[in-house]
């Protein structure tokens, strides 16, 4: 083709008034793809987390819907949306908006093309990117298996090992009883920290340095992601003093083709929570650099990874580094 039939090529899909996709055919790793179109996004989450994707859909021409509970009909993403729709009347509201039946059925009745789940609520819920492709649509996201697998911590952890990459000592299955917490303790020693085995966020959490805090904790953070995730089954591994906690920026498609986006440094901290990230990660010789981005194109390659995902790492200061886990969103 001569150049310019490229750039009569190139203008011709700069005017195309529909934003594509791409769709990819059932032999694993084939290049063979297809275009299909996305017109409309419903958004399954609420806040700035949701009023960043319209802002994306507003900019790609694709019609942005948000779904509301009954106490946030006058919240600012309703009024973002090209278009909102009530889900869980009579619900409080994260029942709300973790009503998959009642997500699914919006999006059945307004002719929803695809469901962006931002991230908290269904974000890392294996059943509902499943329910989505069941009904239809597509989920923007990693496929219902592998939110499964890294959704699951003990799944991940033995993904990673799999995958040669380096791990913290930690439980081999879930925990879902104080006796199970109190017999890891007694054996690893402390200090150790508990986790919700299918959450995350820093939600169900808790850092356990005295023998006699043991049961009580695990008790707080069982209940704690109970009522985030709704299971309340923990994992328990060492814990680390004074880490740094890197993470590294993942994108794979459905080819089979993983690339990283660097790293970046999220040690600072608020209950769990991060508050400052700061890239490229400071102090981080270009050694331990190029042997965490190795490891998590790795990792992501060895489960089949596709869309945007991060590793997570805690780092020492002698070079050492451990996986965490994968945040599937």
């Amino acid at each position: 083709m001569s150049m310019c039939g490229v750039q009569r090529a190139l203008e011709r899909m700069r005017r195309a008034s529909k934003v594509k996709i791409w769709s990819i055919a059932k032999n694993e790793y084939s290049t063979k793809v297809e275009y299909r179109p996305i017109r409309s996004v419903l958004v399954a989450n609420r806040g700035e987390i949701a009023i960043r994707v319209f802002r994306a859909c507003t900019e790609l021409g694709i019609k942005s819907v948000a779904i509301y509970s009954e106490q946030d009909k006058m919240h600012m993403h309703r009024q973002k949306a090209d278009e909102s729709y009530l889900v869980g009347k009579n619900l409080p509201p994260v029942e709300a908006y973790l009503n998959i039946p009642e997500i699914i059925r919006v999006c059945k009745e307004n002719d929803v093309d695809a469901v962006h789940p931002g991230y908290g609520f269904l974000s890392e819920r294996s059943d509902f990117a499943q329910a989505v492709i069941d009904a239809g649509l597509r989920f923007i996201g990693p496929s219902p298996k592998v939110v499964q697998q890294m959704g699951d911590k003990v799944a991940a952890r033995k993904a990673a090992i799999d995958a040669g990459v380096p791990i913290v000592p930690g439980t081999d299955g879930p925990v879902t009883t104080k006796e199970e917490a109190l017999d890891f303790c007694r054996r690893y020693g402390l200090p150790v920290i508990f986790k919700a085995a299918y959450g995350g966020g820093g939600r169900g959490m808790r850092v356990v340095k005295k023998m006699d805090e043991v049961e009580e904790m695990f008790m707080r953070a069982s209940s704690e992601a109970k009522a985030a995730f709704g299971n309340g089954a923990m994992f328990i591994e060492k814990f680390i003093e004074r880490p740094r906690h890197i993470e590294v920026q993942l994108l794979g498609d459905k080819a089979g083709n993983v690339v990283h986006l660097y790293e970046r440094d999220c040690s600072v901290q608020r209950r769990h929570q991060k508050v400052v990230e700061i890239a490229p990660a400071p102090r981080l010789s270009t050694e331990v650099r190029d042997r965490m981005t190795e490891h998590a194109v790795r990792l992501a390659k060895h489960v089949g990874y596709e869309n945007a995902g991060t590793v997570e790492y805690l780092a020492d200061d002698k070079g050492n580094f451990y996986f965490i886990e994968v945040n599937a969103r």
